[in-house]
């Protein structure tokens, strides 16, 4: 396993998850909701900044390998995925929404993993869609995480009206790389 920079910002990542979701495991007698929240949210977005830092440095100083493409989106999905169930927990997303979100990042997953088995990896590579998808996440997730007013705009109404658009990305993203994947879906099913 390649250590490097970017590779530790993943790892990072990852680690940072569990802090996230422990704060809301923690007594209401250790901190206010408001301190929680707003730890959590600081939190997530600094994991979220470590996303778009990790990929330009190993971009940047070429040090980009098959075990950080490996890492970067799993650590993504595990992050996404684990503050989702967390805000299911808390009633501040709807269960449909998380279920599109979580269920299109493990059935994009496992096709690109299929994909790569059978050579066909580049019909499923990342996409603008899946990126405008991610980014609406990104802002949207610690928006409801935070949960209140930031100078007078409701982060809970903003974080709502994005993590919508977000599952309509998602839906729309994962029909897009199904459809790319069709081709060779149906030839090796034959």
């Amino acid at each position: 396993m390649p250590l490097n920079v970017p590779i530790i910002l993943t790892w990072l990542r990852i680690a940072m998850i569990p802090m996230v979701v422990g704060l809301f495991y923690l007594p209401d007698t250790w901190m206010s909701v408001p301190v929680r929240d707003t730890l959590a949210a600081a939190a997530f977005v600094v994991a979220a900044l470590t996303d778009w830092f990790d990929g330009w440095l190993a971009r940047r100083w070429n040090q980009t390998s098959a075990f950080g493409a490996f890492l970067d989106p799993v650590a993504d999905k595990l992050m996404v995925c684990a503050a989702l169930l967390v805000l299911l927990d808390l009633g501040r997303v709807d269960d449909f929404i998380a279920l599109i979100i979580i269920g299109r990042e493990i059935t994009i997953s496992a096709l690109r993993e299929w994909m790569a088995q059978i050579g066909a990896s580049a019909s499923v590579a990342v996409h603008r869609l899946g990126k405008f998808k991610t980014a609406a996440q990104m802002i949207a997730i610690p928006c409801l995480l935070y949960y209140r007013p930031v100078y007078g705009v409701s982060a809970h109404i903003v974080g709502m009206v994005l993590i919508v658009i977000a599952a309509i990305l998602t839906v729309w993203s994962m029909c897009y790389y199904l459809q790319r994947a069709w081709p060779a879906i149906r030839e090796k099913s034959q």
